[in-house]
């Protein structure tokens, strides 16, 4: 049997922790709800996710921590949030609704902008985290994360039910995670290369021959239809413009050759343009649909799990460290 995952130690947005190397052990024991401990550091800590809900910024990780900002960063207040688990992954359907996942199989819910949060599913038993969750509107949602887990609801998260049978996955591999295609439907990559589609909102999966058998971390729908990139292990990145019926390796050059640091998150921006990060302080931007990207690496080399805006055209982005603001190639403009 495969080792569990330590309470502490999800791959950042499934990647970055096992990039930094924390991805081993054994399951330490739930304590009784608690909620996050309010810290000033927490925006030092680290965070895994970053969202907008709005015009908002809501960033989600270590302890249990959710922050948010209205002032595009400059400021941060920190939500009251019912668990002190780690946080994976966070998503907003608008700027009042959104889901936050993590450990102990968590989802955790938002109908305030992110300011405070209810939790919805708990499954203790699971000893393992959920690690991505998108939802189509305010009512159909999935979630999913370590040993195959699929989780889905109908009601916006009054009821979550358990649908990993869907999946042509007899190994329960890693499900590490989940994006809406545009004009397709919904993508799942995971462990070993693991690839799954949906042409029906998830009524129905079938297995994708993917071109890689390395982990991947994420997947990301962009601007056309029916497009899609998927990432992983050693800067290997992947685009298919066919809803994965084929796929083209997309080469990364940094200054001192191919990038080989792992990619742990990508966002799509309001303006078109794909910016993916990793480990290494990689800070990779496209311009043409993910075809071509820069490649900038940060002279602080920290690892980076989460992306998205600033209203400024830089970015904020997310991982050791906490909280960072950075200019559209990703170098540091300022500390919040």
């Amino acid at each position: 049997m495969r080792e569990r995952v330590m309470a502490h130690a999800r791959p950042l947005a499934a990647g970055a922790l096992l990039l930094l190397g924390i991805w081993s052990g054994t399951v330490v024991a739930a304590a009784a709800e608690e909620y996050s401990t309010e810290s000033a550091k927490a925006v030092d800590n680290l965070l895994i996710d970053a969202a907008h809900a709005g015009k908002r910024l809501v960033v989600v990780g270590d302890r249990g921590h959710i922050l948010f900002s209205d002032d595009q960063g400059k400021t941060w207040s920190q939500a009251r949030v019912p668990t002190r688990q780690l946080l994976t992954a966070v998503f907003f359907i608008d700027d009042k609704r959104g889901w936050a996942v993590g450990h102990d199989a968590q989802i955790l819910a938002s109908s305030d902008g992110g300011a405070t949060w209810s939790k919805q599913f708990e499954d203790l038993a699971r000893e393992a985290p959920l690690l991505d969750v998108s939802f189509f509107d305010a009512q159909h949602g999935f979630a999913v994360g370590a040993y195959g887990a699929l989780l889905e609801t109908t009601d916006g998260g009054q009821h979550w039910q358990d649908v990993a049978e869907r999946l042509d996955n007899p190994d329960q591999l890693h499900l590490n995670g989940i994006a809406a295609i545009k004009d397709s439907g919904l993508f799942i990559v995971g462990e070993q290369g693991s690839m799954f589609r949906s042409g029906d909102n998830g009524a129905t999966w079938s297995r994708v021959e993917g071109p890689y058998q390395g982990s991947l971390f994420g997947v990301l729908g962009t601007a056309q239809a029916h497009t899609l990139l998927a990432y992983g292990l050693r800067g290997n990145l992947y685009r298919s413009s066919d809803f994965g019926d084929s796929w083209q390796q997309i080469a990364l050059t940094a200054s001192r050759g191919s990038l080989q640091f792992g990619l742990a998150s990508a966002a799509l921006l309001e303006d078109g343009s794909i910016v993916l990060v990793g480990n290494g302080g990689s800070v990779l931007r496209s311009r043409d649909d993910g075809l071509t990207f820069s490649v900038f690496n940060r002279a602080d080399r920290i690892a980076l799990a989460g992306v998205t805006s600033l209203a400024d055209g830089g970015l904020l982005l997310v991982g050791q460290g906490g909280i960072h603001l950075a200019n559209g190639q990703g170098a540091e403009e300022q500390q919040p």
